[in-house]
């Protein structure tokens, strides 16, 4: 079980990383950096990613309130309703992806990829995979 640092160093063996973060969607700080972040300041890159994750974990146009998840039982109704966001640009693509953990979670995972090396299924997937197995103490 990897914790934070182990975690990034992982991330960044993805082809095309360039840069990688953990960081609470409540508060916008950033609880590890590894990499070059976009525009050059990890405080500023955590803050503004956080603000994207918050959006999309809180509003109604993101994540649907769905009615028959009232009548699922319990574990099919914890965590919140998304699992990853994808923003593309022309020279990258950015992923979150949000870290399910026993206490009231507000993390996510955050990579940011080269666009011509990159290869955005793999990160997804391995993505998928770290927030499964980070552990946060």
């Amino acid at each position: 079980m990897p914790g934070i640092d182990e975690c990034l160093l992982e991330a960044m063996t993805l082809p095309g990383a360039r840069g990688a973060a953990i960081v609470d969607w409540t508060s916008g700080l950033a609880l590890g950096s590894v990499g070059d972040p976009p525009g050059g300041d990890h405080e500023a890159t955590a803050a503004e990613t956080a603000e994207v994750a918050r959006s999309a974990a809180e509003y109604q146009a993101f994540a649907p309130r769905d009615d028959a998840l009232d009548s699922a039982p319990d574990d099919e109704r914890k965590g919140l309703p998304v699992e990853d966001l994808m923003l593309t640009t022309r020279t990258g693509f950015h992923l979150i992806r949000f870290v399910e953990t026993t206490f009231d979670s507000s993390v996510f995972l955050y990579l940011w990829l080269d666009r011509h090396t990159g290869n955005l299924a793999l990160a997804r997937m391995r993505l998928r995979d770290l927030s499964e197995r980070l552990v946060l103490v």
